[in-house]
């Protein structure tokens, strides 16, 4: 059986991928599997600046919405998903973009690391759970420094989960010696630092006080959403652990910071984000940088197709 062709487009955080992803699939006869460990939960629309659907142009767009916020969503059954998906839009001649900032993921679903069969030791996670963030991330590094150098220092179930594997004598994850199922084109997105910075504020500014994100218009701010989110029955304690905007946005809620300590807090987590998002891409050979609307993009995607 033919390797089937994957696009798949990388890079930072609101540095334009998913606008790029919707232009290329509409060139070229795509649909889009977004590749978000967050946007794949119900309800997290603003605070992960989901696409909208006047954004997605009519382009069919997989595995966004497909959870529960309450449960918990592994890069596991991301893989079982998104090569449903993949076989499916094979089978309507439809070329498969995978898109989003969550490079675990891609890795795992293109075969370039290998997820550890290493099943929950509640014991030692009871253990772990009476620890700070901080003290978990130095930890892991020491127990497993190369998951240290893509995670979130931040983010406690992730730490946890690494430890665990770590513990269990698992493999820290390697792109040596992987078999491909499919035969990939990796295209990724980079801008200069101060540029990519004014992104981010920008949109972080709309998504806080409503406004526009690209053509979009938000109908409310990320708190009204979290607010929503908790009266709905999402614990603070699960809000913290979906990290990032809703990690800050569940201490501001509870009290814990003041809305001009959350729009810093926010601003500066973001940034070392995309910042870690990028130390993690660097470290894939394969990928082709460009700029945004850079002309050479898509004739390098016609060229690769045509081949």
């Amino acid at each position: 059986m033919a390797q089937q062709k994957i696009l798949c487009i990388v890079g930072p955080t609101s540095s334009g991928k998913s606008a790029l992803a919707v232009e290329l699939a509409r060139k070229f006869n795509g649909e889009i599997i977004s590749a978000d460990s967050r946007q794949v939960y119900k309800g997290l629309d603003v605070g992960t600046g989901k696409i909208t659907k006047r954004e997605m142009r009519g382009i069919r767009h997989h595995l966004l919405d497909v959870a529960s916020p309450q449960k918990r969503f592994t890069a596991h059954d991301f893989v079982v998903r998104a090569r449903k998906a993949i076989a499916d839009m094979a089978g309507r001649g439809k070329l498969p973009i995978v898109c989003g900032g969550t490079g675990f993921y891609i890795d795992a679903l293109l075969g370039r690391i290998t997820l550890p069969d290493v099943p929950a030791n509640s014991k030692l996670r009871a253990q772990f759970e009476k620890k700070t963030a901080a003290q978990l991330f130095a930890l892991l590094k020491q127990r497993d420094p190369h998951r240290a150098k893509s995670i979130d220092p931040r983010n406690k179930r992730r730490l946890i989960r690494a430890l665990e594997v770590a513990a269990a004598g698992g493999p820290a994850p390697n792109v040596r010696g992987f078999v491909n199922p499919y035969i990939p084109l990796w295209v990724g997105l980079q801008l200069p630092p101060e540029r990519l910075k004014q992104r981010i504020a920008i949109r972080l500014f709309a998504r806080l006080r409503r406004g526009f994100v690209g053509q979009a218009r938000i109908r409310e701010g990320m708190v009204v959403e979290a607010q929503r989110l908790h009266a709905r029955g999402l614990s603070y304690k699960r809000m913290r652990e979906l990290g990032l905007e809703y990690r800050s946005l569940a201490r501001f809620l509870q009290g814990k910071l003041s809305r001009a300590e959350l729009e810093r807090e926010l601003q500066n987590a973001i940034w070392q984000y995309a910042r870690r998002q990028m130390t993690y891409w660097r470290r894939n050979k394969e990928i082709r940088w460009f700029k945004p609307k850079d002309k050479k993009l898509t004739v390098t995607v016609q060229r690769w197709l045509s081949s």
